[in-house]
């Protein structure tokens, strides 16, 4: 039986303040849940009992056994599947040591949450580890964007920070951008190692991060004289980079 209170708690989680307060976030559906544990800490874990009866060695704080109808009532999603769990939210120590050795995505202010969530599984697609996101840029632990992240926020880390002032202590290290006037990403000599700067949905890149680029990438439309959309999304825009930094290797 799950409790009026329990249910007004989860329901509370939607907020970023709650769940910045309490450091945990809401995970839902088979998948997404069977992929989050062992890798964060289950708070609470809310599931049908057949959920429960093929999942029998889980481990959390807490497990409450609901119906679906019960289950509905609690979950953040319009069609709750068989189970639901808050975990805690994991603490990273932001390192820029790691651009200079592997690739890695920085995120300027991207603003909706499902960007990010694609964004973060795109990241896990192409290998790509870390994720440095500015303060204006969704919350990762919003449940839209861990929905989106389809189990890969377990396998890539995403830190927040001040982007202009980290790009500052990138010595010798390509930053890449995308822009209109950039040169074509096909063209250009692209490295295994730097970051790419990927910007807002509206804006694009700021002033401040752009002026810190120094490798200026452009994804052409095809064919180019050809009458086109005036832009790509973001979390496309990203898999197109990445995929095509990554070809390189191959």
């Amino acid at each position: 039986m799950l409790s009026k209170n329990k249910i007004k708690y989860i329901r509370s989680l939607e907020l970023k303040k709650n769940r910045k307060e309490e450091k945990v976030f809401v995970a839902e559906g088979h998948k997404l849940v069977g992929d989050l544990l062992g890798y964060f800490p289950c708070r609470l874990l809310v599931a049908t009992a057949e959920w429960l009866a093929s999942h029998s060695s889980v481990e959390a704080e807490e497990v409450v056994e609901v119906t679906q109808e019960e289950l509905s009532r609690a979950s953040l999603q319009k069609t709750p599947q068989e189970v639901l769990a808050i975990f805690g939210q994991p603490s990273y120590e932001c390192q820029s040591g790691v651009i200079e050795t592997s690739l890695c995505l920085a995120l300027d202010d991207v603003q909706d949450p499902g960007n990010l969530g694609t964004i973060i599984r795109v990241a896990d697609w192409f290998g790509i580890e870390h994720i440095f996101c500015s303060v204006g840029t969704a919350d990762v632990f919003n449940p839209k964007t861990v929905q989106a992240t389809m189990g890969a926020l377990a396998r890539v880390k995403v830190h927040y920070c001040d982007l202009p002032e980290l790009i500052k202590t990138l010595k010798d290290v390509p930053v890449y951008g995308t822009f209109l006037n950039g040169n074509v990403i096909y063209s250009e000599k692209l490295s295994s190692n730097g970051l790419i700067v990927m910007g807002n949905e509206g804006k694009g890149v700021s002033a401040e991060v752009e002026r810190l680029i120094n490798k200026r990438l452009y994804i052409p439309n095809y064919p180019q004289e050809r009458e086109t959309s005036e832009s790509l999304n973001v979390a496309i825009a990203t898999a197109v980079v990445c995929g095509e930094f990554r070809r390189r290797l191959l």
